[in-house]
């Protein structure tokens, strides 16, 4: 029997393992603003953007002083966080610059722009936003058509100007 899911269906948060809570904390609140709304001791913390009961767990239950998975090993590939316009993910960027913190990569994928980093644990981390969907590129046919080209930084910063 055929079944598609729902087409409102969303990825409502995704829960990491950490090795240290402090140092995780640090880089997704300290440094990407989320919000703590809710902290179990030294090993669990869930942190939010807007008041949501979580976007992101972080734990060290199994984790705790663990090192990273190899990147070749089976596993999640990165978090994707969307923000709401271009000119909030050009602030984040400054933010990451003006900490110097290093970006793994930067694309246009046609439907959206996006940063990579790494977070403590070097789980990777997507910075982006959704363009418009009447401007995702498709062919004759209409089907979408993604792409990974270079994404202009210095353009993306123009957003805090304007």
């Amino acid at each position: 029997m055929s079944y598609t899911v729902p087409a409102q269906t969303s990825i409502g948060h995704v829960h990491l393992k950490v090795s240290d809570l402090d140092k995780a904390l640090s880089f997704y609140r300290g440094l990407l603003g989320f919000t703590l709304m809710q902290k179990y001791g030294t090993q669990a913390a869930f942190i939010s953007a807007g008041g949501y009961h979580h976007h992101i767990g972080l734990n060290t239950w199994y984790s705790k002083d663990g090192k990273p998975a190899p990147g070749s090993a089976p596993g999640l590939f990165h978090t994707a966080i969307l923000y709401p316009t271009r000119k909030d993910l050009a602030a984040i960027l400054q933010r990451l610059m003006d900490a110097k913190y290093p970006l793994t990569g930067a694309s246009d994928h046609g439907v959206s722009e996006a940063l990579y980093l790494e977070d403590p644990d070097g789980n990777g981390v997507e910075l982006y936003w959704d363009k418009p969907k009447e401007q995702w590129p498709v062919d004759a046919d209409g089907n979408l058509q993604m792409v990974t080209a270079h994404l202009d930084l210095q353009n993306l910063l123009q957003e805090l100007i304007s």
